[in-house]
């Protein structure tokens, strides 16, 4: 990393502004952050960030467009379907929006069923290696980051919020109840220097749905990117995700959260759904 390089500047930014604790270019913690499920080498981030406030998150945001480096928070899920906390693109800084929900932490339960479940998989995978099991995979869309995102859905809305340009408002309705609907929109001048060579079209939308009071009702995303590469090898992507919040207390919760993805090139397609919901407990 050079001396001149925006990712070096913008850490020492956010260590004075936020704490020598609010980021790190540790190597050991790049190394881990870049690892993801799919058989493509790693995707190492530039930094990892620690905010704990809402306005941690928002002076990210500041000195992310000081900098001109771009942000990854890994609560909004982008590598969708896969659980991991790798950036999209390399030099990306992961955004690690953590939930500290008392003294132990945030705490997830199995129940004695579900773990009896588990086990009745694992035997019968030593059986059959091709025998389904949709516990195991449903626990693997249920990681820590997942729960954070979802039982503290405030720090990563607005994070896409701070990164969109606004677009229009209009009148609208949610579940059959007044509302205000906000469209933001990125353009490619939001990809990366990389990607940008590659990129022959690219759009992404936001919409917000508000409550007349300001609490935010839902939300829907829409990212569209084709272009080509090695000059003979045309490709695109479309993603896709729409969620539904909820409080509890005065706390943003996501109750429901759908994405979908669909990826195509040199003769390959490759498509996937996955749905959360969130329940709360009396």
């Amino acid at each position: 990393m050079s001396a001149n390089d925006p990712i070096l500047d913008f850490a020492k930014a956010v260590a004075t502004e936020l704490g020598a604790d609010a980021i790190t270019l540790g190597e050991d913690v790049l190394a881990r952050y870049a690892e993801h499920t799919l058989p493509s080498p790693d995707v190492r981030p530039g930094a990892v960030a620690y905010p704990d406030s809402t306005s941690a998150v928002q002076a990210l945001v500041r000195l992310a467009n000081q900098f001109r480096v771009q942000l990854y928070p890994i609560s909004n899920g982008q590598n969708i379907g896969l659980g991991t906390r790798s950036p999209i693109r390399p030099g990306q800084v992961v955004v690690d929006l953590g939930l500290d929900d008392g003294p132990g932490g945030l705490q997830a339960g199995y129940s004695r069923e579900l773990r009896a479940r588990l086990d009745a998989e694992a035997r019968a995978a030593i059986r059959d290696r091709k025998a389904p099991h949709p516990i195991s995979q449903a626990l693997q869309e249920a990681d820590v980051p997942r729960l954070q995102a979802m039982a503290d859905a405030a720090p990563g809305l607005l994070l896409e919020i701070d990164q969109a340009r606004f677009k229009e408002e209009s009148a609208d309705t949610v579940a059959g109840k007044p509302a205000r609907k906000l469209v933001f929109e990125r353009g490619v001048d939001s990809l990366s220097d990389h990607d940008r060579k590659y990129a022959k079209h690219f759009t992404s939308t936001l919409t917000v749905w508000i409550a007349p009071d300001g609490t935010p009702l839902a939300e829907s995303r829409r990212e569209d990117f084709s272009g080509r590469a090695f000059v003979v090898v045309s490709f695109e992507q479309h993603d896709g995700e729409e969620r539904r919040f909820g409080l509890l207390g005065d706390r943003l919760v996501t109750l429901h959260d759908e994405e979908h993805a669909l990826a195509q090139g040199a003769g390959e397609r490759e498509e996937s759904r996955t749905e959360r919901q969130l329940q709360l407990q009396p």
